[in-house]
């Protein structure tokens, strides 16, 4: 499943590398990889096999599960279709709360103690997707873990997410991706090391003298 996903993404673009050229982020640093799984929705066939596989790996990995929660925004749609396909209800959480009506940050009914999954479409430092977890926590649910696409494998990502005490399981991740398109030759079957050493520290911008012609 890793590597189908990972060539799919590839195929529409939702993650895009292009280590020559880098990205900047908004933080300033210098990535050669953009992940946009948004694209997933406008391409049907992929779109389709993104929500199966996340309705499969939920299906396995937290069948006690009983609501479906979207990361806002780019987690809601997934969220929706997989909650259609699994006939479970489904909500979303702000990243923050309203400033009017009810001042809801979590949006959809929850009640006390029911067993929720998060479903995010990226995970790269893990941040926001931990205050998901712990706003859906101390409204009294259940988080049984977190359903996401795409994930980068950073460890700032993996320690957050090990404090936070909770889970995730990811359709496809960088270290695959990075072998399916050296293996493609969708890029430079030398860059592969340049774009795993960006994974161990993205800071740190010495992935850029690692590439090779």
């Amino acid at each position: 499943m890793h590597r189908k996903i990972a060539k799919a993404l590839l195929s529409i673009q939702a993650v895009f590398l292009r280590p020559q050229e880098p990205f900047t982020w908004a933080s300033g640093i210098k990535s050669p990889i953009y992940c946009d799984n948004r694209l997933t929705l406008t391409a049907p066939k992929v779109r389709t096999l993104v929500e199966k596989s996340l309705k499969k790996v939920i299906e396995e990995t937290y069948p006690d599960v009983e609501v479906l929660m979207g990361t806002s925004t780019a987690g809601i749609a997934h969220a929706a279709i997989v909650a259609h396909l699994m006939k479970l209800p489904m909500g979303y959480v702000r990243g923050g709360s309203k400033d009017h009506g009810r001042n809801n940050q979590i949006e959809g009914k929850l009640l006390p103690g029911q067993k929720v999954v998060v479903v995010e479409d990226l995970i790269s430092t893990g941040g926001s997707v931990v205050e998901v977890v712990e706003a859906l926590r101390a409204a009294g649910a259940q988080v049984l873990g977190i359903a996401s696409i795409f994930t980068y494998g950073m460890q700032k990502g993996l320690d957050k997410l090990a404090v936070a005490n909770v889970k995730n399981v990811s359709l496809s991740n960088l270290d695959v991706l990075v072998d399916v398109a050296a293996k493609t030759k969708y890029i430079k079957a030398s860059h592969k090391e340049a774009l795993l050493r960006f994974r161990d520290n993205p800071a740190d911008e010495s992935w850029m003298a690692a590439l090779t012609d």
